[in-house]
C-alpha cells in the first residue's frame, strides 16, 4: 500500500512535519518521511502516544535529537480534537497563524522552522546611477563588528549561525606518546624490525614515528553578572562550538555564586544548552562578586580540571568592590595552576579605555592575554590566540 492511500490529509501533514524538523536542524531525508509513512500504515494510530513513537521512530535516529522532537512534536499536533481526527485520519493541514506566545523561547530555530516570517514585500526599483562612489561595505561585515549589546534580534540570531561556522581549533600540544609518521624524521626502531620480520629478513623500508599531538584543555569561566549577560551569552555559545570541535573544555558561570555547566553545553542543539545553563543558574544577570567566586573554583574545582597544560578564559569586566588584594592573590593562584590565563573584557570595545577600578588594577598583572570579547571580529582574534596562531 502507498503512502498516497492514507485518507484526509495525513500524509500531507506527515510530509510537512518532516519538513520543519529538516527546517530546524534535525538530519531528515526523503527517506525518512517515507519509511514514517509506511510505518504509519502498519502500527495504525490507536493513540496520540503510539503516534508520536512512530514517527520518533522513524524521524529521529540520535539521543540528543530527541528533546527537539519532542518540542517539535508537541507544537505541531496540538489539535484539541487530535485524538478523534486522527482515529479519522482526517486531520486538516496546520497552516494557520500562530499567537505571538506560540512561538517557543527555547530554541529559536524551531520558532523560525514553524512560523516562518513573510518576505516583505517587493519595493520599487531605485533610479538608475552612472557612479555611486560609496564604499560598499557587506552585510557580513558589519555584523561581524556590530556590538553584541547593540544588535537586534534578527542581527543577534544571524551572528550565533556564524558563531558555530567558525573555523574553531585548540592549540596541539605535544604528549610522550609516539604515532606513525609518513614522512621520515626520527626512525621508528620496533615497527622497522618488525616490518623487517615480515619480509623475511630484508629491509624494505624504514619506519618512521613522531610526537602525538592533542588539543590543549581548556577551562571557561563566565562572569553573568547584569552587565556581562548579553556577552557572557554569545561567548557561551562561542564556547559550546569549541567543546563540540575536538577540545576538551570545562565551563563555570559564575555571578554571586560559582556554578559548573559542563554538563548542560555538552546537548548538541546550541539553543538548548544554553536555555539549560539559564535554567539551572540562579543568579543569571544579578550582581558579581569575583573574589568569592575565584576563591570557591581555587579551592573546589582547580585540582579537578586545571593542570600544566590547560588554558583558562576568564570573562567578566572586571567592575569588582572591596578588597583589591585578596582579589589579587586569587588571579595569582589560579595563573599558577594553569598554563595559560587569558581575560575577555568587553569594555576593551572603547578606544580611551583606561584600567582605573580597583578591580581590573588587581587583576591584571596575572593574565597572559588582554582581550576584547563584544563582537563577532574580537571572537575570530580569540580563535586564533586559542590555536595558538599570533594575534592580528
Amino acid at each position: 500500500m502507498s503512502s498516497t492511500e492514507l485518507p484526509g490529509r495525513l500524509a500531507a501533514n506527515v510530509l510537512h512535519f518532516g519538513r520543519v524538523l529538516r527546517a530546524a536542524g534535525l538530519p531528515v531525508g526523503s527517506d525518512r518521511i517515507v519509511l514514517a509513512l509506511q510505518a504509519l500504515q502498519v502500527a495504525g494510530l490507536e493513540s496520540r502516544r503510539d503516534f508520536h513513537d512512530v514517527l520518533a521512530a522513524c524521524l529521529v535516529d540520535r539521543v540528543e535529537h530527541r528533546e527537539l522532537f519532542d518540542q517539535a512534536f508537541a507544537l505541531f499536533w496540538r489539535d484539541p480534537d487530535l485524538a478523534g481526527r486522527m482515529l479519522a485520519m482526517l486531520l486538516p493541514q496546520v497552516q494557520a497563524p500562530r499567537r505571538p506566545q506560540d512561538r517557543p523561547r527555547e530554541n529559536r530555530r524551531l520558532g523560525d522552522a514553524l512560523f516562518p516570517s513573510r518576505p516583505p514585500p517587493p519595493a520599487e526599483p531605485p533610479e538608475a546611477v552612472e557612479v555611486d562612489a560609496r564604499l560598499a561595505w557587506s552585510e557580513q561585515e558589519l555584523l561581524r563588528k556590530a556590538d553584541f549589546e547593540t544588535m537586534s534580534a534578527d542581527e543577534w540570531r544571524r551572528a550565533l549561525a556564524l558563531v558555530h561556522r567558525l573555523a574553531l581549533a585548540s592549540e596541539p600540544l605535544a604528549t610522550r606518546r609516539w604515532r606513525p609518521a609518513a614522512r621520515p624524521g626520527r626512525p621508528d626502531p620496533r615497527a622497522t624490525l618488525s616490518a623487517l620480520a615480515r619480509h623475511g629478513g630484508e629491509l624494505w623500508q624504514v619506519r618512521w614515528r613522531r610526537v602525538r599531538e592533542q588539543p590543549a584543555p581548556l577551562v571557561v569561566l563566565a562572569d553573568i553578572s547584569g552587565s556581562m549577560s548579553r556577552y557572557s551569552r554569545m561567548l557561551l555559545h562561542f564556547v559550546h562550538a569549541l567543546g563540540h570541535a575536538e577540545a576538551r573544555v570545562e565551563s563555570f558561570v559564575f555571578g554571586t555564586r560559582l556554578t559548573r555547566t559542563t554538563r548542560a553545553l555538552r546537548q548538541r542543539d546550541p539553543d538548548l544548552a544554553i536555555a539549560r545553563v539559564v535554567h539551572e543558574v540562579d543568579d543569571w544577570s544579578g550582581g558579581t562578586r569575583i573574589r568569592d567566586c575565584l576563591h570557591e573554583f581555587n579551592r573546589r574545582w582547580a585540582r579537578r580540571v586545571l593542570s600544566s597544560r590547560t588554558t583558562v578564559l576568564l570573562i567578566t569586566d572586571g567592575l569588582e568592590h572591596g578588597d583589591g588584594g585578596a582579589l589579587a592573590f586569587e588571579m595569582d593562584r589560579l595563573h599558577k595552576s594553569c598554563r595559560k590565563l587569558v581575560w575577555l573584557n568587553p569594555l576593551l570595545r572603547y578606544a580611551g579605555f583606561e584600567p582605573r577600578a580597583a578591580g581590573i588594577r588587581a587583576m591584571l598583572p596575572a593574565v597572559d592575554a588582554f582581550l576584547p570579547a563584544h563582537d563577532l571580529a574580537s571572537l575570530e582574534d580569540l580563535g586564533r590566540v586559542l590555536a595558538g596562531a599570533p594575534r592580528r
